[in-house]
C-alpha cells in the first residue's frame, strides 16, 4: 500500500519589521502547534526588544526608565552575546550603532533560531525558517536564493544543501542602514554580504557576523570570513556591473 504524501505546511508572519516565513515538510499536530508557539514567541521577542516601541523594555532601558538589572533577564543575555560578537569581530559589531541601544543585529537571527528550536522539539526534522533573509534550515536538501538589491525580484545566487545557515546583510529591505561603528557613518563598501555555513543553532551568531562583515567592507570582510572555520561569504559590490566576490570555499554551497 502506498502512503499518501504529506502536504507541506507554509506560513508567513509580519513581525519585527519584516516577514518571517516558515516551510515545514513534515507537518503534524504537534508540529503545527509548535508553529503557533513559534509565531507567538516572535511577537514576544519583538515586544521585548523593539527599538521602535517606546514601551519595550529595550527602549525603557535605553532612555533610563528601567534599570538593566530590573529588566527581563533575556535582555542582559542578548547584550552579553553582542559583547562577545564585538570581541570576535574587533569591534565591527556593536549593540549601540550610532550611540543608540539596538541589538537587532543579533536579535533577528536569534529569533529565527528559537523558532527552529521549537519546531525541532516538536519532532520536525525537515523545515526552514526565513526571517528577512536570515535563514536556518533543518534537514534537506534545501535551495535558498540570495536576492540582489540592484535587481528587484532577481537572485544573485542560489545555495543548496542540508542544515544550511544563511545570513544576508545589505540594502534590500532597509536601504543603507548598517553603520561603520568605528566611523559612525553608513557602511557603503558593499551592496550585499551573505554568510553561509551548515549546522543547527548557528543562525544568531552568523547573522551578527554578517552585520559586522558588511560594515568591514569587501577587503576586510571577505578576509575576515576566510579565516573563520566552516564559514563562507558571497559579496556584491556597490557597482552592479562589478562581478560578485566570494571566499575560497563558497562554491561548494552554490547550486
Amino acid at each position: 500500500m502506498t502512503t499518501p504524501a504529506t502536504t507541506p505546511l507554509a506560513h508567513a508572519e509580519h513581525v519585527m519589521g519584516t516577514v518571517f516565513s516558515f516551510a515545514v515538510r513534515d507537518p503534524g499536530p504537534a508540529v503545527e502547534a509548535a508553529l503557533g508557539a513559534a509565531v507567538a514567541r516572535l511577537h514576544a521577542i519583538d515586544a521585548l526588544f523593539s527599538p521602535f516601541r517606546p514601551e519595550s523594555e529595550l527602549s525603557r532601558v535605553a532612555r533610563g526608565a528601567l534599570a538593566l538589572a530590573d529588566a527581563d533577564p533575556e535582555l542582559a543575555e542578548v547584550l552579553e552575546r553582542c559583547r562577545e560578537v564585538a570581541e570576535q569581530t574587533d569591534g565591527w559589531f556593536t549593540a549601540c550603532p550610532g550611540g543608540r541601544l539596538d541589538p537587532s543585529g543579533w536579535v533577528k537571527g536569534w529569533a529565527v533560531q528559537q523558532a527552529c528550536e521549537l519546531l525541532c522539539q516538536a519532532g520536525s526534522t525537515e523545515h526552514c525558517v526565513n526571517g528577512g533573509g536570515d535563514i536556518q534550515s533543518v534537514g534537506g536538501p534545501w535551495r535558498i536564493g540570495v536576492a540582489d538589491p540592484a535587481r528587484p525580484g532577481a537572485l544573485a545566487t542560489v545555495l543548496v544543501g542540508r542544515d544550511l545557515v544563511v545570513a544576508t546583510s545589505g540594502t534590500t529591505e532597509r536601504g543603507a542602514h548598517i553603520l561603520d561603528p568605528h566611523a559612525g557613518t553608513p557602511a557603503t563598501g558593499l551592496r550585499s554580504l551573505t554568510l553561509v555555513s551548515t549546522g543547527r543553532g548557528r543562525i544568531a551568531r552568523t547573522d551578527a557576523w554578517a552585520t559586522a562583515a558588511f560594515a568591514m567592507g569587501p577587503e576586510l570582510g571577505l578576509a575576515w570570513a576566510e579565516r573563520q572555520p566552516e564559514l563562507e561569504a558571497f559579496a556584491l559590490l556597490p557597482d552592479p556591473s562589478s562581478p560578485p566576490r566570494c571566499t575560497s570555499g563558497f562554491l561548494r554551497h552554490a547550486a
